[in-house]
Order: C-alpha cells, then structure tokens, then sequence
C-alpha cells in the first residue's frame, strides 16, 4: 500500500542567483519539513543571504522555485504572508512606533487573538520591557536584534526564515534563543536560519547545509 509523500514546510528547487556575471548561487534545492530546522552555513559571501532573501521573496531568483506548503512563495500573497515570519539583519523598524506599538501593529495587522496579551508575553520573554515605550532609533544594537526576533514571535507562523538571529546578542540572549527555537519546532514550525555560531547550529539545527564551494 502506497503512502501520500508528505509536503515539505518549505520547497526549493533549482534555486539561482546571479548578479552581472556572476552566479551567487547556482542550482540550489533544499526541503525544510515541518518541526525541523535547517542551518545554512560558510563564510560571508557564500551565498546565505542570498538564499534566505529568494525564500522570503525579498528577492526574486533567476532560475528556479520556491514553495510553503505546496504554494508558490509571493511577497504579494495572502499565504506567503500569513505563514512565513522572517528575520533579516536589515530589517527594518517603524521610527516613529514605540516598542509596544511596533509589536502590537505586527500582532493586529496578523490578525493575532488577544494582540495585547501576547505581545506583553512577547515583550517579558525578551526582555524589551524596560524600552517599551522607546523609539527604535533609541534602542542599542542588541535590543534592536531582540525588537527583530519579537516582531516574528507575535504574529502566526509556519515558517520562521531567520538571517543570523544570533548576531548582538550576548550569551544569555543565545541559551534563550536556542529554546525558544526548540519550542518553535516542537510546536510543527519549520526553520531556515543562517548563522555563524556553531553553539546556536548544535542546539537547534536537525541539517546543516554548508554552501561554501
């Protein structure tokens, strides 16, 4: 008897990239399934970056596929939108938006039940609440990578595409990451992050795809 393979989280098939004449990735495939992680690997400039923002559709391929759940992945659709929450290190913030207000326009725009009450969990986990009625711009380097990782943690998701969360972090930052990624799993999330930090790849990462050639 046969069995329906299941869909994977996330689909990527023939994935390249190339900028002038140069082919930053070329001929990438890769299956993210839901309550895994897979950890993008090498040294700057190999190419993650550029995978993670083809994924989200912050950038457009020059060959090749990219699926969540069996559907194309289009920052225009309401599928796309609703399901992936993705964190990259030039994520921009609201200048003008408070902390709260930043976070609670995330959960309101998502549709989110009880906004205010998940977005105050939000704020205690990561430890945001002393800076909560700061403006963005105020906030230090570190703080403002927090504000990044909370704005994905309020709002649905089934894919979390992550662009070195770990960076400003200090070390109690990273052992509460890496939890609260081992709890976005065991929860059926899916994950693609690229990162640096072996620790972080260890404790969270089920695959490890290096893309140093």
């Amino acid at each position: 008897m046969s069995r329906t393979k299941a869909v994977p989280r996330l689909r990527v098939r023939g994935l390249s990239r190339r900028f002038g004449t140069v082919d930053v990735v070329s001929g990438f495939d890769l299956d993210v399934a839901p309550g895994k992680a897979v950890a993008l690997v090498g040294r700057n400039g190999a190419g993650k970056s550029t995978v993670l923002r083809c994924v989200s559709a912050a950038d457009t391929p020059t060959k090749g596929t990219v699926e969540l759940d069996g559907e194309p992945v289009d920052e225009r659709s309401p599928h796309t939108r609703r399901h992936m929450a993705v964190v990259m290190d030039d994520m921009d913030f609201f200048p003008d938006l408070s902390v709260v207000e930043h976070l609670d326009l995330f959960a309101r725009a998502h549709g989110v039940p009880d906004a205010e009450e998940v977005v105050n969990a939000v704020l205690h986990e990561v430890k945001l609440v002393p800076q909560s009625a700061q403006l963005p711009g105020t906030l230090s380097s570190g703080q403002r990578r927090r504000l990044a990782l909370a704005s994905a943690f309020v709002r649905p998701r089934r894919l979390l595409v992550l662009d070195e969360p770990e960076a400003r972090l200090d070390q109690e930052g990273l052992e509460w990451l890496a939890d609260r990624l081992r709890r976005e799993k065991a929860d059926g999330l899916g994950i693609l992050m690229a990162s640096h930090d072996p620790g972080l790849v260890d404790a969270v990462a089920d695959r490890v795809v290096s893309l140093d050639a």
